[in-house]
């Protein structure tokens, strides 16, 4: 008896705690069993559940960016304006946030974080202030150096006496002997010569006769004689009155305009020699490539033969082929040992003047639009950013950039494809200023078309819904939920219940429309399920 107070105390205690035990399980029911409906036309079949965080769009995560809206990532189409739970996936819906790039500014671009990047297989590279001296190279034909040519001419009127070369292209050693010409005008001045000289030394008292031997040589000289030609009359005391004309250089006979017998006049070209210690190469370059040679640069030629020989450049004429729309540059090449002839090709080597100040990153880096070339910039904290460059010279796997990198940047060498595509995904303007209409033509401005089977659960004055099956297009699950109704208008034959083919198409504000929506008897017929 004395133990009943206890035991009546104890009882009241453990009927307070299931009281207070039943109170907070019914709370915890009720709040799972409160509906959410967040902003947009789907509706799940299945309950979901009110997020515990009551954000809005406009709020900002704990880094300071800016929650732009929430989606499904199985279904990102469809945007929330406010946190909860996906009605297509019963998955908690993922908030986009607005990318901020240098300086706090909102920007376009991806962010990935580091074991994803390995994942992906992504590297990336410094840009760097380095040399680019990229080669040029071209095929010219070799040529006479028309610099290197002396010509024989008649230095006064008489006749070939003798050839002593035969044709064109007789090789000839400097001081050869060419032709002798038989000169009749040479005898009466040589033999008046040789009398007053006689005279002199006969009578050299006399006053007169050292001017006379004087005017005597010299009409020897207006007859053509040469000083050397003159000293020989002189020594042998008899008249000459051939000459024998002498190659002045070594090379070849290019041209030869007499035969023996043939009647020469004073300044008549005999023949032409051509020297063959240089040669030119000409060679025709695009307009682009031959700007960028100088006089003096250095070239190297190969000639058929596998012989390398060293030039520089003699010239870049001012003229453009207006077929072509090249330019003519002229090499001017030592041909000591004869090796390079005219008329064959040699394969050149340019080597323009580098600079050292130049901005380079890797070829591979550059991805190029057709209308635009950008790059993949790698940021801190994993991000990723599009920008636009112009690139320059391209040599040994290096590019030029004149514009829109700096030194000591990174850009993606691997997977900017990928980062490019993604960052496009989100709305980024990859291009830079280029709108969807003009860099994806007019096919793109049409969404595409997905299809599916379900079965009328209601009709609405502009909403249907719609039980349906999964559609793997959009990796939706089975489920049920509202359309907006077609265009076209309802079929007549449509009823609740009906099961139904049709074809849906993506809004601009994330909502899907009934394009078309068929009774499934139609589709026996031949439509597309």
């Amino acid at each position: 008896m004395r133990n009943k107070p206890l035991l009546v105390s104890i009882a009241l205690a453990l009927l307070v705690a299931s009281g207070w035990g039943l109170y907070a399980l019914g709370e915890r029911h009720g709040a799972r069993q409160m509906p959410s409906s967040p902003s947009g036309t789907a509706k799940a079949s299945a309950p979901t559940a009110v997020a515990t965080a009551p954000k809005t769009a406009d709020a900002a995560s704990d880094d300071g960016r800016k929650v732009l809206y929430y989606h499904d990532p199985m279904a990102p189409n469809q945007k929330f304006d406010k946190p909860g739970k996906s009605p297509f996936m019963n998955m908690p819906l993922v908030p986009v946030y607005a990318e901020r790039g240098a300086g706090g500014k909102e920007a376009g671009g991806v962010t990935i974080n580091a074991r994803a990047q390995q994942n992906l297989g992504i590297r990336t590279a410094e840009v760097v202030t380095g040399t680019l001296a990229p080669g040029i190279e071209a095929v010219g034909s070799v040529a006479w150096n028309e610099r290197d040519v002396a010509v024989v001419s008649a230095r006064a009127n008489g006749y070939v006496e003798k050839l002593f070369v035969r044709a064109p292209l007789d090789p000839v050693t400097k001081g050869q002997a060419l032709a002798a010409l038989y000169v009749p005008d040479w005898i009466a001045a040589q033999e008046e010569y040789l009398a007053v000289r006689r005279m002199n030394a006969a009578d050299s008292s006399h006053s007169n006769m050292a001017s006379l031997v004087d005017g005597a040589r010299q009409r020897m000289r207006l007859a053509g004689m040469s000083d050397a030609q003159i000293a020989r009359v002189e020594a042998r005391g008899s008249v000459e009155p051939r000459i024998t004309m002498v190659a002045p250089i070594a090379g070849v006979v290019g041209e030869l305009n007499v035969r023996e017998g043939t009647a020469v006049t004073i300044g008549m070209p005999l023949a032409r020699i051509n020297g063959l210690s240089t040669v030119w190469i000409n060679a025709e370059l695009p307009e682009a490539l031959a700007a960028r040679l100088k006089t003096g640069s250095r070239v190297e030629a190969k000639s058929p033969d596998g012989t390398i020989v060293t030039g520089k450049v003699g010239a870049v004429l001012p003229e453009v082929n207006a077929q072509t729309r090249t330019l003519k540059v002229r090499i001017e090449v030592d041909n000591a040992d004869r090796k390079l002839l005219p008329g064959m090709f040699a394969t050149l080597h340019f080597k323009p003047a580098a600079r050292d100040d130049m901005l380079l990153i890797p070829t591979e880096a550059i991805i190029a639009t057709g209308t635009r070339t950008i790059v993949m910039l790698a940021e801190d904290g994993g991000r990723f950013t599009p920008v636009e460059i112009e690139p320059g010279i391209e040599s040994g796997g290096k590019s030029e950039i004149r514009k829109g990198l700096k030194a000591g940047q990174r850009v993606v060498l691997s997977g900017q494809f990928l980062l490019d595509s993604e960052a496009s995904l989100k709305g980024v303007e990859a291009r830079q200023g280029e709108s969807p209409e003009t860099s994806a033509g007019p096919a793109a401005q049409q969404p595409p078309l997905y299809q599916g089977t379900g079965k009328v659960e209601s009709i609405g004055k502009d909403q249907i819904t719609l039980s349906h099956g999964p559609i793997p297009a959009l990796k939706w699950n089975a489920m049920t939920m509202g359309f907006r109704a077609p265009t076209r208008g309802v079929p007549k034959d449509l009823a609740v219940g009906a099961s139904v083919d049709f074809e849906i198409q993506a809004m601009d504000d994330g909502q899907y429309q009934l394009v078309t929506i068929l009774p499934r008897r139609a589709s026996s017929n031949g439509a597309k399920p």
